[in-house]
């Protein structure tokens, strides 16, 4: 009797071990589009910060990841999530700068957009998919995706990725 206890005792150890690893992701399993940033103020930085300011750092860290799979769609298009973003800010304007473009689309351009389908950001009608809608001509360009995050009292917080559109 006492043995049938222990192996239910290792059995029940063994599944809440299993159990408790499922969804845990090492470093290399990360998806590559991944960014974790540090935000750019547009105010001045101030370079005499006490070391116990990393935690704020910390809280200012924004993660944006941008997904350029092709879709079964007609057109050309990545879509973006936000996935962290500091406490008080709010998306306010999206960027694409190259070479030979330069699209700024404010949150109401992209809402507009997403009802639209017209080439640039868009948002769709319940805020659930995010993206960038661009012509055949832009294919292959290589440039920067910009997003400025703003809060109530009117500071930006900027996040910056090079990429090529495929």
């Amino acid at each position: 009797m006492k043995a049938k206890k222990y192996m239910l005792l290792v059995f029940t150890m063994l599944v809440l071990l299993l159990a408790s690893a499922c969804g845990t992701k090492t470093g290399a399993e990360a998806p590559a589009d991944a960014a974790t940033s540090k935000p750019e103020a547009s105010s001045p930085a101030n370079t005499d910060k006490p070391a116990d300011d990393d935690k704020a750092d910390a809280d200012n860290e924004i993660l944006i990841i941008i997904d350029q799979t092709p879709k079964p769609i007609e057109g050309n298009s990545f879509d973006f999530t936000v996935k962290q973003l500091p406490e008080g800010y709010a998306l306010a304007e999206m960027q694409w700068v190259s070479g030979s473009n330069k699209i700024i689309n404010s949150i109401q351009d992209a809402i507009a957009h997403g009802g639209n389908g017209e080439d640039g950001f868009y948002i769709s009608g319940d805020g659930q998919f995010m993206g960038f809608f661009y012509p055949d001509t832009m294919k292959d360009e290589k440039g920067e995706v910009i997003f400025i995050f703003r809060n109530e009292a009117g500071k930006e917080l900027t996040w910056k990725k090079e990429i090529t559109l495929n």
